[in-house]
């Protein structure tokens, strides 16, 4: 008789374990998910953190949490956001998370923050009525290849902390 609780015994264990693992997965896929959705959108919880950093030959310019180069599109007029499709994929605008505000550090102002609806979906956030982009072939903070560059439909330049655009 002892053999046979041993064998029922055994498979029911496998079982509640095997429960448990599942229960874990959906945990780390779920954490995993929030983070991928945040590094996409290069947001954090408490706010966009935006500040200034000087760029050779242009002085100080504004740059996200990372400090990456932030850029403005001529097209957008400072006035909405243009710059869709394959152009934000070379040109990720900066998006906000869900009732999320830009916080201005430094000499960033944060009067001079706000928030234009990105036609792909959320709010992208502004400077002095600009919209911010960063640029992919900025690999590292203090980079600024994207500067006066006339691609995907127009030119791109680099803002400065008091709202100019620095051409």
């Amino acid at each position: 008789m002892r053999k046979q609780t041993a064998v029922l015994v055994y498979p029911l264990a496998v079982l509640i374990l095997a429960g448990c693992g599942s229960s874990s997965t959906t945990s780390s896929t779920t954490t995993s998910s929030t983070s991928t959705s945040a590094a996409k959108t290069g947001t954090s919880v408490a706010g966009l953190k935006v500040s200034s950093k000087s760029v050779s030959g242009l002085g100080a310019v504004l740059v996200n949490e990372e400090g990456k180069t932030l850029y403005v599109f001529a097209p957008d007029k400072k006035s909405k956001v243009t710059c869709q499709g394959e152009c934000a994929s070379i040109w990720p605008p900066l998006r906000l998370g869900g009732g999320q505000k830009g916080v201005g550090s430094g000499a960033v102002s944060s009067k001079l923050l706000g928030a234009d609806p990105d036609p792909e979906g959320g709010q992208v956030l502004t400077y002095a009525g600009w919209p911010l982009y960063t640029y992919t072939a900025d690999t590292s903070a203090g980079s600024a290849s994207g500067q006066g560059l006339n691609v995907n439909g127009g030119y791109w330049y680099v803002i400065s902390p008091s709202g100019k655009v620095i051409k």
